[in-house]
C-alpha cells in the first residue's frame, strides 16, 4: 500500500443542529485527531444517510450547511484533510450496488438498528417490516462503501457502530474473494474510551431525541439561559454539593483546566448557591465558544464559501482517488469496454478470462514530507514523480496527466524498460475507461 499514512475517516449525519454534546464528544476531539502528521483524514457529510430517517428537504439542506459550517469553525482545515459531501462523490453509491450484491442477506438481518425497529412492530402487534424501509435496511451498505471507496484502515465509532465496521469488514473480505485479489483493506473500528459523554438540560444524556440539548452555538444570551434552566438539587446555599452525578458540574469540567476543576470542586464541597455555579459554568463554556460562534455566523452568512470548500474537497478526491478505484472495481466484477479484446482474448486454461488491469495512479507520501504519485497497471510500475509540496500541487499534475499526454517529463520519470509510448498508450486506455462510464 506505498507506505502510506494510516487512513482514518469520519462521518457526520446531517440531521440536526449541533449541539455542546457533540462538539465535546465528537467534533473537538476529531479536529484535535486531524492535525496528527503521521494519518490521512477524511471528514465527510452523511447527508444520504440522512434521507434514511427524514424526508425533509429544507431541514437536510439547512443541517448540511449548519454542520459543514460548524466543523469548519471549529478548526478543520479542508486544506490538510479530506472534507466532502457523501452526495458529491458517485462512486460511493456504485460501490453501494457492488457491495449490495455479495453482501449476505442474513448479515442485514442482525444489523442491530433493523432488528430494533422489527422488535418495535412485534411489540407493538404490527407485521415484522411494518414501515421499515429497504434504506433502512441498507443502511450498513452504503456504510460500507463510505469506508471502502476509500480504503480506509480506522474508523472512530461509538461501541454501538463496532457492528457496521464489521459488516464493513465482511462484505469487502466477500469482494476480495469473489474477485480474486485484495482490492480493499479491511478497517478496524477505532474506539475512544475517554470521548466525554454530557449530560443535558434534564440530566439525561445530551440528545436530540430527547430535546435535552445545548445548541453548540446558541446566542450568548440564549446560552446563559439554557445552562441556567440545567436541573440541579434541592441544597441551599452553604450545603455542601456533590460533584459526581452533577451535570452541571460534568459541563464545567469538559471546558475547564485541571486547576480550575480543581477549584470548582472545592466551590462545591464549601456549599456553593447553584446561581453562582452556573453562573461560572456559562463564562467557562461560553469563553471556548464565544470565538468558534464569530467564525460560524461568518461562514452561516456566506454559504457559497461553504459549498465551494464542499465541492472542491469532492473534485479532487474523486480524481485522486474514487475514479480511478471505481474504474478498477469495474473492470474486477466485468464491466468492461467491449472494444478492448485484450480485456476478452486471453483465457486461463479453464476457460476463465485473465484480466487485463485498468492504469491507475497512486498518491502518497514520503518520508522527506513530499508527495508523490505513480501510474501503475496492474502490479507493473510505469512512471514515478518528482516530490511536490503539496498534495494538492500532487494532485493537479495527476488531473493534467489523466487527460491523456505525458506534457514532458520535468516532473517524472520512467520505470526502467518501459518508453512513453507505452505509457501514453496506457494513459489513454484509462481515459476511455473513464469516458466509457461517464
Amino acid at each position: 500500500m506505498d507506505n502510506r499514512k494510516t487512513r482514518i475517516l469520519t462521518g457526520i449525519t446531517t440531521s440536526g443542529t449541533p449541539h455542546l454534546g457533540n462538539y465535546v464528544g465528537a467534533i473537538r476531539p476529531a479536529i484535535a485527531a486531524s492535525r496528527a502528521d503521521d494519518a490521512e483524514s477524511f471528514y465527510f457529510l452523511a447527508d444520504l444517510h440522512s434521507l434514511i430517517k427524514a424526508q425533509d428537504p429544507v431541514r437536510t439542506q439547512r443541517s448540511t450547511l449548519e454542520i459543514a459550517a460548524s466543523w469548519l469553525a471549529c478548526g478543520l482545515d479542508p486544506e490538510r484533510v479530506w472534507f466532502y459531501r457523501q452526495s458529491d462523490i458517485p462512486e460511493i453509491s456504485e460501490l453501494t450496488w457492488y457491495l449490495t450484491c455479495v453482501a449476505g442477506k442474513g448479515i442485514l438481518n442482525r444489523a442491530h438498528a433493523y432488528k430494533a425497529a422489527v422488535d418495535k412492530n412485534r411489540a407493538e402487534g404490527e407485521d415484522d417490516d411494518a414501515g421499515i424501509t429497504a434504506g433502512l435496511f441498507m443502511y450498513p451498505v452504503l456504510m460500507g462503501a463510505d469506508i471502502l471507496i476509500f480504503n480506509a484502515d480506522q474508523v472512530p465509532v461509538g461501541r454501538d457502530q463496532i457492528q457496521h465496521i464489521e459488516m464493513a469488514r465482511d462484505f469487502g473480505q466477500r469482494f476480495n474473494h469473489i474477485y480474486g485479489r485484495e482490492y480493499f483493506a479491511l478497517p478496524e473500528a477505532l474506539i475512544d474510551e475517554e470521548v466525554a459523554t454530557l449530560s443535558g438540560l434534564d440530566g439525561r444524556k445530551m440528545s436530540k431525541s430527547y430535546n435535552n440539548t445545548i445548541p453548540l452555538f446558541a446566542p450568548r444570551d440564549q446560552l446563559k439561559k439554557l445552562v441556567f434552566s440545567m436541573l440541579t438539587d434541592s441544597r441551599a446555599p452553604g450545603e455542601p454539593k456533590d460533584t459526581e452525578g452533577s451535570p452541571l458540574f460534568q459541563l464545567y469540567k469538559v471546558f475547564a483546566s485541571a486547576g480550575e476543576t480543581a477549584a470548582f470542586a472545592r466551590a462545591y464541597a464549601d456549599g456553593i448557591g447553584w446561581g453562582d455555579a452556573k453562573q461560572q459554568v456559562f463564562e467557562i463554556v461560553d469563553r471556548e465558544i464565544a470565538p468558534l460562534r464569530e467564525r460560524y455566523e461568518a461562514l452561516m452568512a456566506r454559504p457559497q464559501d461553504i459549498e465551494m470548500i464542499l465541492r472542491d474537497g469532492a473534485k479532487r478526491l474523486r480524481e485522486r482517488y474514487a475514479m480511478p478505484f471505481i474504474a478498477e472495481l469495474r473492470a474486477a466484477v466485468g464491466l468492461r469496454d467491449l472494444s478492448d479484446a485484450n480485456a476478452m482474448a486471453a483465457a486461463d486454461d479453464e476457460g476463465s478470462p485473465v484480466e487485463t488491469p485498468v492504469p491507475t495512479f497512486k498518491q502518497y507520501r514520503e518520508a522527506d514530507g513530499k508527495f508523490y504519485f505513480k501510474l501503475m497497471e496492474g502490479d507493473r510500475l510505469l512512471l514515478t514523480s518528482i516530490g511536490f509540496d503539496s498534495p494538492r500541487d500532487a494532485g493537479r499534475r495527476v488531473a493534467a496527466m489523466k487527460e491523456g499526454a505525458l506534457e514532458g517529463n520535468a516532473d517524472f520519470r520512467l520505470a526502467d524498460g518501459v518508453g512513453s509510448d507505452e505509457v501514453n498508450a496506457a494513459l489513454a486506455r484509462f481515459v476511455a475507461a473513464q469516458l466509457a462510464h461517464e
